[in-house]
């Protein structure tokens, strides 16, 4: 094993982990201000998907599909495939679909990491989850936001026995990952249980660590209600509406907390 003195400092962590937890205002900056100059190739495209895909997060579609040019590298070119996806009608659907593919079936660029992931969001979108597995999971050995991936689209299956064998993969390969800890998390909201006390620490964890975003305050939320306490889920709730109003799985699971709490839900309904 190589020891940390020997390895270059990896540049993209905080953008990665910024991403990962739904800071993506951050990612984008971050990302923006790291010199091209002191990136490897593969970096330097990695660096790029990252920034697109959090202005995907964030509802900017369009502004990926204009920036991203016929000939940029392939990754990239999978993102804008999903931008594409997200934005568009029934028949640019069903082309996205049929470009991915294309792509996928080809030798010299389907085994790409970044073009498995979003072809496997794609078809999870599609509720096609066996096409999704057939890429997230094929060889060569997935990353770990392909695992987190399978992760979610077995829960999205109800197979948490299938989600919880994916999350031991991740486990074994880093137990201290953002996204292992991510998906421990919906796993123990899955299994529920004595497993919600877990799943909020880990929440409780990670805002501990990072800028507050909605996608944690949702998680803990989501705890909240398991465990009955909604008062205390719909304050977190709003405080994620205060920061994305937006932001549909807040909205939809204040509806929740409203409904449980006696109080009116049309108003999230907009």
């Amino acid at each position: 094993m190589k020891s940390m003195a020997s390895s270059p400092p990896d540049q993209l962590f905080g953008v990665r982990n910024s991403f990962y937890v739904g800071a993506y205002q951050a990612a984008i900056t971050s990302s923006q201000s790291l010199p091209a100059h002191d990136l490897s190739p593969d970096d330097l495209l990695e660096r790029d998907a990252l920034l697109y895909r959090s202005y995907l997060a964030i509802g900017s579609h369009q502004l990926v599909v204009n920036e991203i040019g016929p000939s940029a590298a392939t990754p990239l070119q999978a993102v804008k495939l999903l931008a594409v996806y997200l934005s568009g009608d029934a028949a640019n659907k069903e082309s996205v679909v049929s470009r991915l593919q294309d792509l996928l079936g080809d030798p010299a660029v389907g085994s790409n990491p970044i073009l498995r992931l979003m072809a496997g969001t794609v078809f999870m979108h599609e509720r096609d989850y066996a096409e999704a597995l057939k890429h997230t999971n094929s060889s060569p050995a997935g990353t770990m936001e392909l695992l987190a991936l399978n992760v979610q689209i077995y829960l999205q299956m109800n197979r948490a026995d299938h989600a919880e064998k994916q999350l031991r993969v991740m486990q074994q390969l880093d137990e201290d990952h953002t996204l292992t800890q991510l998906a421990n998390a919906w796993v123990d909201l899955a299994m529920g249980g004595s497993k919600i006390q877990e799943a909020h620490l880990i929440f409780q964890d990670l805002s501990d660590k990072y800028p507050t975003t909605c996608m944690i305050l949702n998680g803990k939320a989501l705890c909240s209600i398991h465990m009955g306490n909604f008062e205390e889920a719909e304050a977190l709730l709003l405080e994620s509406l205060n920061k994305d109003a937006k932001d549909a799985e807040t909205r939809a699971n204040l509806m929740v907390c409203s409904l449980n709490l006696g109080k009116p839900a049309t108003r999230y309904l907009k």
